[in-house]
């Protein structure tokens, strides 16, 4: 079984430093509540939404990385990963930011590939030039993601997909807690064949 993880928010709760992060960025008073839910839709959205031009978007992906290093994984994440015959990420994080929580948290030897897509010339998610780039070199046979941009580039390429921490969003699965992942996910995905 070969999986394909985005980051923020599906391996890691790094929401809360990017909500501060986008905080101090737009340098207004914003409720975090409403920070995170425009955040969970995705970063362009929120800016718009706020009214913060693109234009800062490097100063929000230092920020971001700055006050993510107290971020941690989810619980049960190891367990999940062990599963996987071959795990690779596709994330708008920075590569560096990635390999650094990666190798705090004693992750990194999960993973086959980090793939960034900013810093790697491809188009942000929800295009699939990245997971394209990802399917020419391993097969892949299930996304997982929290928000639907992660999720709509494996449907278009026709992978399954798992849902985490998001019932609202189209998705194969639909998982809470990673102690759930090989039970709710993984054992129905191969029982279907993948």
């Amino acid at each position: 079984m070969n999986v394909l993880w985005d980051f923020d928010g599906t391996l890691f709760d790094t929401y809360p430093a990017m909500v501060e992060g986008f905080i101090k960025l737009s340098g207004q008073e914003l409720s975090r509540g409403e920070v995170l839910k425009w955040l969970k839709i995705d970063s362009k959205t929120a800016f718009k939404h706020f009214g913060i031009s693109e234009n800062q978007r490097e100063e929000f992906q230092r920020l971001n990385s700055e006050y993510s290093k107290v971020s941690k994984p989810f619980e049960h994440l190891k367990d999940a990963l062990s599963a996987a015959e071959t795990n690779i990420i596709v994330t708008h994080r920075d590569q560096a930011s990635t390999i650094f929580l990666l190798e705090k948290y004693q992750l990194a030897q999960y993973f086959k590939e980090i793939v960034a897509v900013e810093e790697q010339g491809f188009q942000r998610k929800p295009h699939c030039s990245s997971y394209e780039y990802v399917l020419e070199r391993h097969q892949i046979d299930l996304v997982v993601g929290d928000r639907d941009l992660d999720l709509i580039p494996a449907r278009e390429l026709k992978i399954k997909t798992a849902a985490f921490q998001n019932q609202h969003i189209e998705a194969d699965f639909h998982v809470d807690s990673y102690a759930d992942f090989i039970q709710v996910v993984l054992k129905p995905l191969k029982r279907t064949g993948v």
